[in-house]
């Protein structure tokens, strides 16, 4: 089923604070907050933790990571096939955290898309966005690696990437829609991302790391409008 827009990922990385229980039990918020407030939520937690995961939710669940890789002699790849076979519906790829060349980036999407898996490619600037939106994701999303985990959301700091990535982006494909990440932490931040022209947010550290998760989603959930 297609991601509904405005959406909120949200990447658990591989912080001691999203591994196993913790992980489930924001799993769980997160599924519950969807549930209540009919706002599009995805997670992306840790590969170990993902199949435990979706079959106790019902948001969509992704994985943060694949390797550009057929099934086969490949030991200790992730493939996306071994994905999917344990409840993935989507992918993360690109992040400023585990860098790929574009040929990968373009293998994975093509792979994903034959799967009928989402895919969300995050692109350092507009210009990286536009390079990525040929390859025709799901979603793009502009995050600037030096926002990344500080406390000034890119939408405070430097909304004309949001913006130039949003712009450059339609010319080259409009079916793709564009995300913003870095630095995300609260509703007005996440209004500001829809304001510039973006379908959503993509953000880590903002609620993993929340000292009250629940309290901290239902401000950024308000800031999709719901």
């Amino acid at each position: 089923m297609p991601v509904e827009t405005p959406v909120m990922i949200i990447n658990l990385k591989v912080y001691p604070e999203s591994m196993g229980a913790p992980a489930m039990e924001l799993a769980k918020l997160l599924d519950e907050t969807a549930r209540r407030t009919g706002a599009s939520i995805v997670i992306c937690p840790p590969v170990t933790d993902l199949f435990c995961i979706q079959k106790e939710v019902g948001i969509p669940v992704w994985a943060q990571a694949a390797d550009p890789v057929e099934p086969g002699s490949r030991t200790g790849h992730v493939t996306l096939e071994m994905l999917q076979n344990v409840g993935a519906e989507g992918l993360l790829l690109n992040h400023s955290e585990r860098r790929l060349q574009m040929a990968d980036i373009g293998w994975l999407v093509a792979k994903a898309r034959k799967l009928n898996m989402d895919s969300c490619v995050c692109a350092a600037d507009a210009t990286e966005s536009k390079a990525c939106a040929a390859m025709g994701p799901d979603f793009i999303a502009v995050e600037p690696p030096e926002l990344i985990g500080g406390d000034i959301s890119v939408t405070t700091a430097n909304p004309q990437i949001v913006r130039k990535s949003v712009e450059e982006v339609r010319k080259v494909n409009s079916h793709v829609r564009v995300l913003c990440g870095a630095g995300v932490k609260t509703g007005k931040d996440v209004r500001k991302a829809l304001e510039l022209g973006a379908h959503g947010v993509l953000l880590a550290s903002g609620v993993v790391k929340a000292r009250d998760k629940k309290a901290t989603l239902m401000d950024l959930v308000g800031g999709l409008g719901r």
